[in-house]
């Protein structure tokens, strides 16, 4: 009795076992990926950060001399600046933007899935496509913008050659292709919001502009610090886009940190002061991203 007693215990302290490893089996993949994708490289470019190196000839250990040489770098530091204004800029049109239309599109209206779909379709382009169907749409001497107002006798206007203008083409194509990913988290943050509020604030006369303002966004306040948080990390690691639509121009205007990066790293091949610049553009991020996670107390409501 005793003996199939202890077997059965053995039995189910092996399923329990095996019940306990099944969920790391299954994120196993995704940490491999993780790993080998994200980690490895990240411990890597914090080694070459720490050397001068240009990809050919042996590495020298160079201590703290890269990270000296970039706090002198009046270059570095502009091309900061100019990314903290795109962003400034683009991070709120993304997050009105998106809530406008998450708002519009999380009621029960006629072929709602289609407008959702519609919206969200420019977030699957790559970034690259992106950039040069906007180049299409904004470009100077064949662009489909500019032969329009040809047609309408206007004067053509220099839109990527304008600082102004290849600004605001940067912006508006960033919008235009970020904006459907976060009016999907937002609807998600909606629904989540019980009708009940709804429904009390109703029989109390408050409609309109009353219910958003105390209802809506308080309530919304983790996914808006999420959405907050996920645009401002795109918007300080914006290149592809950019790149296929400006080049970076004119002149160093487009020219955002990661594009410098890049250029540092692969046209003047110094990779290890590019690497130290991609660890202290790690830490800004970083300290944005918790700035803002403790002024909105971690998103409580």
């Amino acid at each position: 009795m005793n003996g199939g007693q202890s077997l059965n215990r053995k039995k189910q302290t092996g399923q329990t076992r095996k019940l306990a490893i099944a969920p790391y089996l299954f994120i196993l993949p995704n940490l491999l990926i993780f790993g080998v994708f994200i980690v490895i490289p990240s411990l890597l470019g914090l080694f070459y950060s720490f050397h001068v190196y240009d990809g050919l000839n042996p590495m020298k250990f160079n201590g703290l001399g890269n990270y000296i040489k970039i706090i002198g770098d009046k270059e570095f530091w502009s091309t900061i600046g100019r990314t903290g204004i795109y962003a400034a800029i683009v991070v709120p049109l993304i997050y009105a933007v998106a809530l406008g239309i998450a708002m519009l599109l999380a009621r029960e209206i006629k072929m709602r899935g289609l407008f959702r779909a519609i919206f969200y379709w420019p977030t699957m382009i790559s970034f690259i496509i992106v950039g040069l169907t906007w180049k299409w749409i904004f470009g100077d001497s064949f662009g489909i913008l500019n032969h329009m107002l040809t047609l309408i006798g206007v004067e053509p206007v220099g839109f990527l050659t304008s600082p102004f203008w290849a600004n605001a083409a940067v912006i508006i194509a960033t919008v235009w292709s970020r904006a459907g990913f976060f009016m999907v988290i937002f609807i998600a943050g909606l629904q989540a919001i019980p009708t009940d509020y709804y429904e009390a604030a109703r029989l109390d006369g408050a409609t309109g502009l009353k219910v958003f303002r105390h209802i809506t966004l308080p309530l919304l306040k983790p996914t808006s610090l999420l959405v907050f948080m996920l645009s401002l990390i795109d918007a300080f690691k914006a290149f592809p886009l950019i790149f296929a639509l400006t080049g970076g121009g004119p002149g160093k205007e487009t020219t955002y940190i990661v594009q410098y990066i890049y250029e540092i790293g692969f046209t003047k091949q110094e990779l290890g002061l590019a690497s130290a610049m991609s660890v202290m553009l790690f830490v800004i991020i970083g300290g944005f991203s918790a700035l803002q996670f403790r002024i909105s107390k971690g998103g409580a409501v």
